[in-house]
């Protein structure tokens, strides 16, 4: 087993790949069994993506839970391909996607826009990866653009739950009683001391959001707003045929090319926001390689786009998915750090933290007892996914504005955004930033304005 070989300061050991490193479970890294049995349970998260495929695009259960699992085997590819990472969702971007395809009707034309929008995005990051040119094109973008799509996206994150027919109406109860443990459990002062203590309060805050996953199966039947688990034995039984045929470009052929002009504007503002996804990612590995001294971690931006481009494209021929593929999910990312930071007894290799949790996701895809349970209340996981994704990306998007200048032309961008769509909101954001900016429309204002409170008095 060649894992056992590796030195202290050196990489995990790997067949070079061209740009990939290639590393295999048992031979390259230590397949890590509390990882894999924590993605055996969160695979729930997973799920959460079947009621979105049910009600924009009409699809059947057991179709939709074919494009799970085939997303889910992609995941895959991120540590077998050299990216130390947890990848996910584009989850911040997931109100955008749902506002392009809701422009359209539902049918055929809706998935024709979902293909031509994916297999854009695929293309583009992948000549982004194979260029080097990611960093340079999100640099182009002003700074108050950047904040109003974030901060858009987290406003129709949250609009998405509470509007008329949201699913907010569907789980009143379950939604308000889960959302505020799960915003204690993750963001509030008090929990964060309770955690630095140790013990249980480490192990509960280790395990994301699955607490409140397991809270939601038993609060959704008790309040009337969901039926009991029917747990079902077996394996699930995903409809691959009828998604080939009915949903993908084997069976309706492709997009017309005015379906892939129409979709750049929201390709554009998701991968502003994708972008962000990636500095996350860097950021985070680089803190956990600052601690593990015996493992150098190589995290390589353009190779993170070459595989999360690839999977875009793959999924937009095989089973275009609304929640996208993304670079990170952030949350078990975290929750893998931590584990690793632990020492090499803990976890001996960040590869084998991050594959082996995706080995277990992928293996409670499969299970039937996992999927029954958890079949109930999918709308609620996705409904706390959004509501989190929603607190975030305010915060993010304030944080990318350099001014209260940039804060207030990136608080118009975002209501359009989440009102009227990106192309809308790219029309309204250019020109505004022309209107305030001027001949500094990509410089912007660099530094960072202190508020004046006494000044802002007196405009008034």
């Amino acid at each position: 087993m060649l894992w056992k070989q590796r030195k202290d300061g050196e990489e995990t050991p790997y067949t070079p790949l061209g740009p990939f490193k290639l590393r295999l479970p048992f031979l390259h890294y230590r397949f890590e069994l509390p990882d894999y049995f924590q993605g055996l349970l969160m695979c729930a998260v997973d799920l959460a993506a079947i009621p979105l495929m049910v009600q924009y695009l009409g699809m059947p259960f057991e179709v939709a839970l074919a494009v799970v699992i085939l997303n889910g085997l992609l995941y895959l590819t991120h540590h077998l391909l050299g990216d130390p990472v947890v990848p996910g969702w584009i989850t911040p971007a997931i109100p955008l996607m749902i506002l392009f395809v809701t422009q359209f009707p539902e049918g055929d034309e809706r998935v024709y826009a979902l293909i031509a929008f994916q297999l854009t995005l695929g293309i583009f990051s992948i000549f982004l990866g194979v260029t080097g040119l990611a960093s340079k094109v999100v640099k182009l973008v002003p700074n108050a653009l950047k904040a109003g799509v974030i901060l858009g996206a987290g406003f129709a994150a949250v609009i998405s739950i509470f509007e008329v027919g949201g699913r907010f109406e569907l789980f009143p109860i379950t939604i308000s009683i889960t959302c505020v443990v799960a915003f204690y459990l993750i963001f509030s002062k008090h929990f964060a001391k309770l955690k630095a203590r140790g013990g249980v309060w480490r192990v509960l805050a280790n395990l994301g959001i699955f607490p409140i996953i397991l809270l939601a199966i038993f609060i959704a039947p008790l309040a009337g707003e969901a039926s009991w688990p029917q747990i079902q034995w077996g394996f699930s039984n995903p409809d691959f045929v009828t998604l080939f045929t009915e949903f993908t470009v084997f069976g309706l052929g492709f997009p017309p090319l005015m379906m892939f002009i129409s979709s750049i504007p929201t390709v554009l503002a998701t991968y502003i926001v994708l972008f962000g996804d990636v500095l996350q990612s860097k950021a985070l590995v680089s803190e956990a390689d600052e601690i593990r001294k015996d493992e150098k971690i190589d995290y390589d931006p353009n190779r993170a786009h070459l595989i999360f481009g690839g999977r875009n494209a793959t999924m937009g021929i095989f089973g275009p998915d609304i929640v996208m593929c993304g670079p990170l999910w952030a949350a078990m990312q975290v929750v893998v750090i931590e584990r690793y930071k632990d020492g090499k007894k803990a976890m001996h290799s960040i590869f084998g933290g991050s594959g082996s949790f995706r080995w277990g996701t992928n293996t409670g895809l499969l299970l039937l007892p996992v999927v029954s349970l958890v079949e109930p209340i999918l709308g609620v996981a996705l409904a706390l996914t959004l509501l989190i994704q929603g607190y975030v990306s305010v915060r993010v998007g304030i944080m990318q504005a350099r001014s209260q200048r940039d804060l207030g032309v990136a608080g118009i961008i975002g209501a359009v955004l989440a009102t009227k769509g990106a192309t809308w909101a790219f029309a309204v954001g250019i020109i505004l930033c022309l209107v305030v900016y001027g001949k500094d429309f990509f410089k912007g204002d660099e530094e960072k304005e202190e508020f004046d409170y006494e000044r802002t008095k007196k405009a008034q």
